[in-house]
């Protein structure tokens, strides 16, 4: 597929990264030509420097042989104008933009058939809120997301020394999660995925990824031990698109504080909240968390657009007695810092927003994507097609479908059911499967049996 990436920033170069090694024809658009050379020396992609609103810019890169653009640069206009050139002038590009600010997003008629001509729009600072907001629902996890429009949830939860978990079988487990509809779908031990199967054995540390129906998540965690109190009393660090977002789905159900270091800002988002109180000042001050009663909050929620500040104010609220925190991070390597900080969850943009894109250019019938561990694995929902041909898996048991080791199927929706799998499952037309690929190289595998009409 060749695809042009207009736009060499953070989330451009983690969409090329993601899709350079997958045999894709890649042509990345910015005109900071330091960021192109230095996407060109870690992967084979071609680069044009230039604006990515200039048609001469565009056909220079290809956009009338191009099968999709993703429009991600700084900037919405840019974005949105790289759409409206593409569709007067070519006919054949998908087309995804990135659309950041709420003042756009919150008028359907903008993007509809007779408005701007994006095919996609993705708002990562929408995806990353809700991220979080699900992660304050269910305060014991470390990842949880939604599949089959939510029917379906996948989360992970870490195993700590003499926990439930600890020193188990998977297939001990089975007796606790009863109907086939709850499964282990895979086990990470220091970033390395292991074998999922009935005597593997659960590890102090260990990342323990887990499918379930939605009703069920709650029962699933207070088996695990892991249903933990409510988070009522939320600090948030940053008050940009983020922050704001977050304060907004928040502030009506719980006691939400921002600190925000811009005076304008911190204006601008106090006379947008209802119910939020905004608070001028340095989220890594010690005495002003200690003024707002860090000690007995229940979530601090570092997330301002500097990792660094990040990471000290949420491991400074987490020595001086918040009950947990939560630290967004744009550059994965920074993850290696968090170990001894006390920093509960890290949540990276890139990561929520690449599964987005990819499940408009993964091959086959695919409804949803979650890039995980880093980018390294991948949760996959296909639709399931008869066709001709051996590749199909309609009318197939499970145990017939030869998946290499390293996928694991994690539910099967029919007709906005959750079934049970077991070996004799038949797969049939039109159901939903969540399967988990250890490694994103194994997602081909799942892309042939997948294919539509």
């Amino acid at each position: 597929m060749k695809i042009l990436i207009l736009g060499a920033g953070v989330t451009g170069s983690s969409v090329a990264e993601a899709l350079a090694s997958e045999e894709n024809d890649i042509v990345v658009v910015d005109f900071r030509t330091e960021l192109l050379d230095a996407l060109k020396e870690r992967f084979d992609i071609a680069t044009v420097a230039g604006n990515a609103a200039h048609p001469s810019v565009l056909e220079q890169a290809g956009a009338q042989t191009a099968d999709m653009i993703i429009a991600v640069t700084d900037r919405d206009e840019t974005n949105m104008l790289a759409c409206v050139i593409i569709n007067a002038l070519y006919s054949r590009p998908k087309t995804i933009a990135r659309v950041r600010a709420i003042d756009y997003l919150k008028n359907p008629l903008l993007f509809s058939p007779n408005g701007i001509p994006v095919d996609i729009v993705i708002s990562p600072e929408q995806i990353v809120m809700e991220s979080i907001r699900n992660l304050i629902e269910f305060p014991g996890v470390m990842h949880i997301s939604d599949f089959a429009g939510g029917l379906v949830r996948l989360f992970s939860v870490k195993v700590v020394a003499d926990g439930s978990l600890t020193g188990k079988k998977i297939k001990t487990l089975k007796k606790r999660l009863v109907g086939g509809k709850i499964r282990v779908v895979a086990i990470f031990r220091q970033g390395v995925p292991l074998t999922v199967n009935g005597e593997a054995v659960i590890e102090t540390g260990d990342e323990v990824f887990f499918v379930s129906p939605r009703e069920e998540v709650r029962r699933v965690l207070k088996e695990l031990n892991k249903l933990e109190a409510p988070l009522k009393r939320i600090i948030i660090a940053g008050g940009g698109h983020v922050g704001k977002r977050l304060a907004l789905a928040l502030e009506k159900d719980h006691q939400v504080k921002i600190i925000e270091k811009d005076p304008r800002r911190a204006r601008k988002i106090a006379n947008d909240l209802d119910h939020s109180v905004v608070l001028l000042g340095d989220c890594a001050d010690e005495s002003l968390l200690i003024d707002e009663a860090i000690e007995s909050t229940d979530l601090f929620c570092a997330i301002t657009e500097n990792d660094g500040v990040n990471i000290i104010s949420a491991s400074l609220a987490k020595s001086l007695g918040a009950r947990k925190a939560i630290c967004l991070l744009n550059h994965i390597s920074y993850t290696k810092l968090l170990p001894n900080t006390g920093i509960d969850v890290a949540v990276l943009p890139n990561q929520e927003t690449l599964g987005s894109i990819l499940k408009h250019v993964r091959r086959g019938d695919v409804a949803q994507v979650k890039s995980l561990c880093g980018g390294t694995a991948e949760a996959i929902e296909a639709v399931a097609h008869h066709t001709e041909g051996e590749n199909s898996v309609v009318g197939r048991r499970v145990d017939s479908i030869n998946f290499p080791e390293g996928i694991v199927m994690g539910a099967l929706i029919r007709n906005s059911q959750v079934i049970s799998i077991h070996h004799e499952t038949l797969f049939e037309d039109g159901d939903h499967v969540v399967m988990f690929a250890m490694d994103k190289k194994l997602v081909v595998n799942i892309e042939k049996k997948f294919q539509p009409l």
